[in-house]
């Protein structure tokens, strides 16, 4: 486990500047490598992005052995530090948490989203702080027991949550991020977070790396730097941008009957030379 553990280290330190960890999320080995093969420190995964490939809806409908077999198969294929994103932990207990951690450790992952809802789906709520602290926790003991410094990224979903004034979000993002820094997490994470001024001050406030995760309408890289934020991530948007061109592939072929599209891929001979 010894070169495991040493890109555990390595993907801790990407998290302590001097600039922003940008991580375009993949979701199988082909996404993995050309993302790799463009000069990126590490990869992480998309649950969502995993899951539709593999036919399910996102929010844990995927099992964990599906997801866990998906993200050795990337960790297998490229040299950088894998981190994978595990949902909630397939399961509510934090005997889950470990045991998904565990499989995680085996599959040569060496970080970890794990996130503070009871699951996907319209009807999902947040976890009381309580238990996702010892989530945390019984996840950072599993990898500690099998010598893998595995990097938590501790996520809230405050601000994915319908309803809710920006005050009160604030006040229970910060209230439960500082809880899960407090339980060992290595950084920490606040989707659906786009306005300039309150990442900012969530930056000085949570004193923990910070991840945003970056959509349309979301400050730049160089702003997010500039505000303070350790690492930005890109979710099941690359994934989601793909299926987008292919809808675009499949409207020319029906409207006209060309192929014009088809010149955004990857060349086969290229595509061959990256997973050989």
């Amino acid at each position: 486990m010894d070169s495991q553990s040493d890109k555990a280290l390595q993907f801790r330190q990407l998290h302590r500047g001097p600039r922003a960890l940008v991580l375009a999320n993949v979701w199988d080995v082909a996404s993995a490598r050309i993302i790799e093969e463009s000069g990126v420190p590490a990869v992480a995964t998309t649950s969502a992005g995993i899951a539709y490939s593999l036919g399910y809806p996102d929010g844990q409908k995927i099992s964990r052995e599906e997801m866990i077999a998906r993200i050795a198969r990337i960790a297998r294929a490229v040299k950088v530090p894998v981190s994978a994103d595990i949902e909630a932990g397939y399961g509510s207990t934090p005997e889950d948490a470990a045991r998904t951690t565990q499989e995680l450790v085996q599959a040569g992952a060496v970080g970890m989203n794990l996130e503070d809802t009871g699951g996907g789906g319209p009807g999902r709520s947040l976890l009381e702080i309580s238990v996702a602290v010892e989530k945390i926790k019984a996840a950072r003991l599993a990898a500690a027991q099998l010598r893998v410094p595995m990097v938590v990224n501790a996520r809230t979903d405050v601000y994915l949550m319908p309803g809710g004034d920006a005050t009160s979000q604030y006040d229970e993002a910060l209230r439960r991020l500082t809880a899960y820094c407090d339980a060992g997490a290595d950084c920490v994470f606040a989707p659906g977070l786009k306005d300039r001024e309150t990442i900012g001050r969530l930056v000085k406030d949570v004193q923990c790396p910070l991840n945003i995760l970056a959509v349309a309408g979301s400050p730049t890289i160089p702003e997010l730097e500039q505000l303070g934020v350790a690492r930005i991530s890109l979710g099941s948007g690359p994934m989601r941008a793909t299926l987008g061109l292919l809808q675009r592939i499949a409207a020319e072929l029906k409207a006209t009957g060309t192929y014009e599209t088809l010149q955004l891929g990857v060349p086969y001979v290229d595509m061959n030379k990256l997973l050989s």
